[in-house]
């Protein structure tokens, strides 16, 4: 079974704030890890089913760069939203990067978005059909 993805994060105050409020997440724990330097926070759905996110802010981590997209070897997570148009509304009013305008793979699938976290993390949206 399939337990959680973690992502680095730089902040880790801004980015359970991106993950909460734009994307509908709830926070479950949050810790701090003596051993690595770092603190962790975990984040799923408010109904608590299904695999969480967990940010790791490493606070001994010099640079935090993002790879340019085509030399990135993680690609994206994917979140499903209720209403793109206002998702993408409340992304653009908070200064979300939006690099993919919402499109459909085929005239009856699912629109499809993708958007960046606060430190470049690439995000898809699926509104489903």
């Amino acid at each position: 079974m399939f337990v959680h993805a973690s992502v680095r994060t730089s902040n880790m105050d801004r980015s359970i704030e991106f993950y909460t409020k734009l994307l509908g997440l709830k926070l479950v724990r949050r810790r701090e890890i003596a051993q690595t330097n770092s603190e962790i926070a975990f984040l799923q759905n408010p109904d608590s089913e299904g695999a969480a996110v967990e940010l790791t802010c490493y606070r001994d981590q010099k640079r935090f760069i993002q790879a340019d997209y085509e030399d990135r070897v993680f690609d994206h997570l994917a979140f499903e939203v209720k209403d793109m148009n206002k998702t993408l509304e409340a992304m653009r009013a908070a200064g979300v990067t939006i690099t993919d305008e919402p499109f459909r793979l085929t005239p009856t699938g699912n629109l499809i978005a993708f958007v960046e976290d606060p430190d470049g993390t690439l995000i898809e949206l699926i509104q489903r059909s």
